[in-house]
């Protein structure tokens, strides 16, 4: 689940970092054997026809060639699954066929957070940190509906998105925000304008249920799934709508659906500022150049920070303003392999040149080199006002805001509800109530030191969905199994592969 970095990319959601590398929710469409839904029959399997990849973007802002071994397809599944037999939308699917040695379990379905991250993208360049579960699993992910290949959600031109992801979020007086509520009235028009007709189908729930239509077309008896990030709720909301399609899941880095608004905004804001403290101890215990102390380091990056707001560092034909400064920041805080790298970068912008904070705002943003997006940051508040129900009102997202500036002044602001109050289509709490009662075993990871999904999460998840066993890890960084801990792999390795859950309490260190 991506932080609001700003006020103006108030939803950003939370994708797992690759730095290393109870009511049931209602059936919209027609159910499958053994899931929750209306009478009337079984969906159509459909067909995937595998072929070579060709549009893969392999590394941030370029192409690469793919490797030979990755299969492309899409499946089609309904626009609307309360009319099964209208509108079409592809979805856009990538699969590593297991390796071997051992006998072949079956697919593993891979959400890497968001939403709106591209899964086909993210596998392509990924897919080697799961070689222990690629012996004998075809790794499988796919662009969820509204995200990239799969009828991505556009809001705007390059230059359109330039604007918006680039507001500043300080001072935090009237004016600013005035600015970015009329940043944010343009965006949401343009994301009617451009993508109106998708924009009340990208939610969750329809995710999910494009899910089982996949196990179906993989042959699968049961979906074995592992979700990082929002991926958990994803997977959440899967196996409350089919408990009894549930294969062996993970959930790292886990989200509670069931958080309002405001909820999140202060649990996250309250989880960046202790990565960036902890960031900032780290740096002065090395002996950086940001100060001699954590209080001495702060004061000089909150001067830096004030200073952009009328003074822009000038980068290329564009400029580094305070908020993708801030995005820069917040981005680099996801995992600790990236704290070098921002420390690097600030000691630079300190000095006059922004160059390596801009990269790492527009890796965030998924803004490529010829001044284009991804559509991550349009998907983002597409998926998520579609999930919700909410649409906070001016004195609720000012007491938001102010709150949350008080936890932090770099990170606060009024988060995802400010976009979701615009939204031009209406939302739904379907994917905040989960419980997944009748479905085999799944696993939680949750990290003591995760800023996007902060630890709490993980035991309200476990919590809801009644099937659950937690797994806790004592380090750094959002998501666990991809920061190479070897306890944390061991334990999920061995669970997709042989089905031993891990014990109750089960932890790992750092």
């Amino acid at each position: 689940m991506r932080r609001a970095l700003t006020t103006v990319a108030a939803t950003a959601g939370l994708t797992i970092s690759l730095a290393a590398c109870g009511a049931s929710i209602g059936n919209a469409g027609d159910p499958t054997p053994g899931g929750k839904g209306t009478p009337g029959g079984s969906p159509a399997a459909g067909k995937i026809a595998w072929g070579a990849c060709t549009d893969l973007a392999m590394a941030a802002g370029g192409a690469a060639t793919p490797d030979p071994a990755l299969q492309c397809g899409k499946l089609a599944v309904p626009l609307d699954y309360r009319k099964p037999d209208g509108p079409a939308i592809d979805i856009a699917m990538i699969r590593v066929p297991a390796t071997g040695p051992g006998q072949r379990i079956g697919s593993l379905v891979f959400n890497f957070g968001g939403p709106g991250a591209s899964g086909v993208d993210t596998m392509a360049r990924a897919a080697k940190a799961f070689g222990t579960l690629n012996a004998r699993y075809d790794l499988v992910s796919f662009d969820p509906r509204g995200v990239q290949r799969s009828r991505g959600v556009v809001c705007g031109t390059g230059p359109d998105m330039d604007a918006y992801v680039s507001q500043n979020s300080l001072p935090a007086n009237d004016k600013t925000r005035a600015k970015v509520r009329a940043a944010t009235e343009e965006f949401t028009r343009l994301c009617e304008k451009d993508s109106g007709e998708v924009l009340p189908y990208v939610g969750t729930v329809n995710a999910a249920q494009d899910m089982d239509r996949m196990r179906l077309a993989l042959g699968d008896a049961k979906l074995n799934y592992f979700g990082m990030s929002y991926g958990t709720q994803l997977g959440a909301v899967y196996a409350t709508k089919f408990p009894k399609n549930v294969g062996r899941t993970v959930l790292d880095a886990p989200l509670d659906p069931s958080v309002s608004f405001e909820q999140r905004t202060l649990i996250q804001t309250k989880g960046f500022q202790q990565a960036y403290e902890s960031f900032l101890k780290d740096c002065v215990e090395q002996g950086c150049e940001l100060g001699d102390s954590v209080k001495a380091a702060n004061k000089k990056i909150d001067a830096f920070m004030t200073k952009m707001v009328v003074s822009p560092l000038q980068v290329g034909d564009r400029q580094l303003t305070q908020g993708l400064a801030s995005t820069a920041v917040a981005a680099a805080l996801y995992s600790e392999l990236s704290w070098p790298f921002l420390e690097s970068a600030l000691s630079s912008g300190l000095k006059g040149d922004g160059g390596a904070l801009m990269y790492l705002a527009d890796t965030y943003t998924g803004r490529r080199p010829d001044g284009s997006y991804s559509t991550e940051m349009s998907s983002f508040p597409a998926i998520t006002c579609v999930d919700s129900a909410e649409r906070p009102g001016r004195e609720e997202l000012l007491r938001t805001e102010e709150a949350a500036l008080k936890i932090s002044p770099l990170f606060g602001n009024a988060g995802a509800g400010s976009v979701c109050t615009l939204w031009p289509v209406p939302g739904s709490n379907e994917a905040k109530t989960v419980n997944a009662t009748g479905s085999g075993p799944i696993v939680v990871v949750a990290g003591k030191g995760d800023p996007a999904t902060p630890y709490v999460w993980g035991p309200r998840l476990v919590e809801q969905l009644k099937t659950a066993t937690l797994v806790t890890f004592e380090g750094e960084g959002h998501g666990a199994y991809l920061t190479g801990n070897k306890c944390i792999q061991g334990a999920v390795n061995t669970y997709l592969l042989e089905g031993k859950v891990p014990d109750k309490g089960a932890s790992c260190p750092a």
